[in-house]
């Protein structure tokens, strides 16, 4: 799902990104300059609402596994967030980028996805031991432990 956008603008990459409940509406790409192999090759940054930039993600250089197609891929993260955001950028014919929304699945092990993802996923350890949580329906199926009964009219 395309969540954004990167343009070139006078060698700067910059664009924006929204979802639902994220609105990055000034993003940046800042080069990473590092011999160090493992280091992201951008930073992204946003504009805060101070108006200035602050760091919220990076982006490394992956390869699909099954095209061979070379894209970025990272996550976007912020304290404001409940969780982190892991974004996947394709080269665009503008000279940008197109931003995607990606999910860590282990759709790479079944031969597509978007190439390797760094999550282990057979070593995720504790936070997955709990499972989704207890029940909310009661014996009788009527929903339990709630506040206040459903109401009849939705939000709709």
């Amino acid at each position: 799902m395309n969540i954004g956008e990167i343009f070139n603008q006078n060698g700067r990459l910059t664009g924006s990104i929204a979802t639902r409940t994220i609105d990055l509406p000034r993003i940046g790409l800042r080069k990473v300059m590092s011999e160090n192999e493992k280091a992201p090759v951008y930073e992204v940054l946003a504009l805060n609402v101070a108006r200035r930039w602050v760091q919220v993600g990076a982006l490394w250089e992956a390869a699909s596994k099954r095209t061979g197609e070379v894209f970025l891929a990272g996550n976007i993260d912020d304290p404001s967030l409940p969780e982190p955001l892991p974004i996947a950028l394709f080269p665009a014919d503008h000279g940008g980028y197109m931003v995607a929304w990606r999910r860590d699945t282990m759709r790479s092990d079944f031969g597509g996805g978007m190439g390797t993802s760094r999550t282990n996923y057979d070593d995720r350890g504790a936070r997955d031991q709990g499972g989704f949580g207890d029940s909310t329906a009661g014996a009788d199926g009527e929903l339990a432990g709630a506040g206040a009964p459903f109401g009849e009219e939705g939000p709709f």
